[in-house]
């Protein structure tokens, strides 16, 4: 495993090996620990487990990005091999100022030393392969490898896999403090579906938990979905995209991971299908079994790449840092309250000026509330589809426990075109009145005025009789989950299951199953 250079945050990261790390340092095993459980609490010492297991083929990997999300700022890089990631060859301090992105003079720096690592690595190998004596550059070059444990042999083609990744650590503590809004409802969604709570921790790796993310290639949101998969789990159209949603989302991402899991058999596996697809990991899972390190180091499938080797790893990594936040941020981290507001599934489609009105709330804070209403529905060009999610302020819903009514049909009168003066004059002769009649017609008889309390009884008659009370179900319809129908219902997984007498930890429900949603 590598040396890493020494600054003023290592010598307080020494401290933290310690505790982390078993008294290993970076050490060949890649720091790691056992747990006795399988999630645990916060600071608990956490590693690979019969669920999240760590190959020993991913340890450097897993070591790699606990300093990428706990050590190494936004104003450093280390250039390594991308495939031996035990192999760091350099942590280079950049020039401020710090940002988001590279300064020039910053890129350039962080080119030159990177070129400057390819050139030494390149006279590294040829040195051997021609036999030639080492030098002490070389030698000191070819100790990184064997402490990684790579050996001599991945000298042979280095020089082409040197990368380049910048710390973390500042998005990574900011990303666990807004964890905070949303913890509790991504673990309810994960319990519901039957997976492991910790895989609440994946937005780290996609998004660090930045709810507006957007991708090159598309994906978007905290879970990082694509367009096109998000369509199979949420509602992505002109009106919304619950890609945007965090909570909705996270709904989708459990059905994915259970789908992915019932087809893959590992978590590893289907971990690492959110990045790489169920059908690449099905054909690697053909090739090498649910050997993961296997699969991570040998498996070479078409856009099997960098970061679909070390996805898992970095969920791992990132559950690890998580888990010890107060070790890796001893300056303290305050996540976010709990996501406080009430939650309505539309029954009808709806324009937003429609709910605000019923609620009492105006437009524009239900927009504040609703990132993944688009354009067209926030200026009511749009209607909100139902079975959509509106996210009210927090008590909405005790103040007014009603749903909005549906909305009223309106027709509007189109104008019909301007007659020519010819035209005016027939319709203006056929419209003279003809000459009075004597005889009076029934029809133009005028009808007396009934009285108010007349209308009132026959309006009170045309009422339909109140039916009495019932309980309501539910028919569950295909692809529908527990959770789901019990966000539809408005109630509780814990509840449905209560009125349901189902048991604490089942979450079978069919296709045409009618579920008691309320007594």
């Amino acid at each position: 495993m590598p040396t890493y250079p020494i600054s003023i945050r290592y010598l307080s990261f020494l401290l933290l090996s310690l505790a982390l790390l078993g008294l290993a340092g970076c050490g060949s095993d890649g720091g790691q620990r056992t747990t006795s459980g399988e999630s645990g609490t916060q600071g608990d010492l956490v590693a690979g487990s019969d669920t999240f297991p760590v190959p020993a083929e991913i340890q450097p990997n897993v070591d790699f990005w606990r300093h990428v999300y706990g050590v190494w700022s936004r104003g450093e890089v280390a250039i390594h091999d991308n495939e031996h990631m035990g192999v760091v060859y350099e942590v280079v301090k950049l020039p401020g100022p710090i940002k988001e992105g590279y300064t020039d003079s910053q890129r350039e720096l962080v080119r030159a030393r990177r070129d400057a690592h390819t050139e030494q690595l390149r006279q590294l190998e040829n040195h051997i392969r021609t036999g030639q004596s080492l030098t002490a550059g070389d030698q000191a070059l070819l100790a990184k490898f064997e402490q990684a444990g790579s050996g001599r042999g991945a000298v042979y083609g280095a020089a082409d896999r040197v990368r380049s990744q910048r710390g973390l650590r500042e998005r990574f503590h900011r990303g666990i403090e807004i964890s905070g809004r949303y913890d509790p409802a991504f673990r309810e969604i994960m319990r519901s579906h039957g997976v492991p709570e910790d895989l609440a921790y994946l937005p780290h790796v996609e998004s660090s938990f930045q709810t507006n993310a957007r991708s090159s290639v598309g994906a978007a949101g905290v879970w990082q979905f694509m367009p096109a998969t998000g369509r199979m789990y949420m509602n992505v159209n002109d009106s919304i995209d619950d890609r945007f949603d965090p909570i909705v989302a996270a709904d989708g991402a459990a059905r994915y991971l259970s789908q992915a899991h019932r087809r893959l058999g590992s978590w590893p596996l289907a971990i690492t299908s959110y990045n790489h697809g169920q059908g690449g990991m099905a054909n690697a899972k053909a090739q090498f079994g649910d050997d993961f390190g296997g699969i991570v180091k040998n498996y070479r499938g078409p856009y099997f790449g960098f970061s679909s080797r070390n996805f898992y790893a970095g969920f791992i990594a990132a559950r690890d840092v998580t888990h010890n936040a107060d070790r890796y941020f001893p300056e303290g981290v305050r996540r976010e309250e709990p996501w406080p507001h009430d939650r309505l599934v539309l029954q009808h489609s709806m324009p937003v000026n429609h709910i605000a009105g019923h609620y009492g709330v105006t437009p524009y804070r239900l927009a504040d509330l609703n990132m993944h209403w688009r354009e067209r529905a926030r200026d009511g060009r749009a209607h909100l589809p139902p079975g959509s999610t509106v996210w009210l302020p927090a008590g909405t819903k005790r103040r007014v426990a009603s749903h909005p009514p549906p909305v009223a049909n309106v027709m509007v009168a189109r104008a019909e075109p301007k007659a020519s003066p010819v035209a005016r004059q027939a319709i203006a002769k056929a419209e003279r009145p003809a000459a009075k009649s004597t005889t009076t017609s029934a029809a133009a008889k005028p009808v007396a005025k009934a009285s108010t309390k007349q209308i009132a009884k026959a309006s009170a008659a045309q009422q339909p009789k109140k039916a009495a009370t019932a309980a309501r179900y539910h028919v569950v319809k295909p692809q529908e989950t527990l959770y789901r129908v019990a966000v539809q219902n408005g109630i509780t997984v814990d509840e449905l299951r209560k009125l349901n007498k189902m048991r604490p930890d089942d979450n079978k429900i069919r296709p045409g199953q009618k579920l008691k949603v309320s007594i």
